[in-house]
């Protein structure tokens, strides 16, 4: 089972990098939302993957299994998935925003593009 999730991480990165080196912004999003989920994989697989065992501690502490999940990078996991979610909608809105102004998502037709409405502030200190 681990091996699949490895070949699945494998994946996610390969799919995430070349994303984001794309010049639009929608599949530089998507990019990151699979680096997070990527990488939130392999939080996952690298916290142990077993059944044998339960998550349950003995009074003796001694007789501890060894094969027991670590529940650390779970709850590792949940914090990220959290906080990802919340940089994507933030970045969603930040590129819907670049849209509105500018009229494009190719970061190239965004570098020598201005505002519609107004033109940009003096520069004055």
């Amino acid at each position: 089972m681990e091996v699949l999730f490895v070949a699945l991480i494998g994946l996610f990165f390969t799919a995430a990098v070349y994303l984001m080196l794309s010049k639009f912004t929608i599949r530089i999003l998507l990019g990151i939302v699979l680096l997070g989920n990527g990488v939130n994989l392999l939080l996952f697989t690298a916290g142990r993957i077993t059944r044998e065992v339960p998550p349950i501690i003995p009074a003796d502490t001694s007789t501890l299994a060894a094969g027991a999940a670590n529940p650390l990078p779970q709850a590792l996991i949940l914090t990220a998935i959290v906080i990802s979610f919340s940089f994507f909608a933030f970045l969603l809105v930040l590129t819907w925003r670049a849209f509105e102004e500018l009229g494009t998502d190719s970061t190239d037709e965004m570098r020598l593009a201005e505002p519609l409405d107004e033109p940009l502030p003096p520069m004055g200190y």
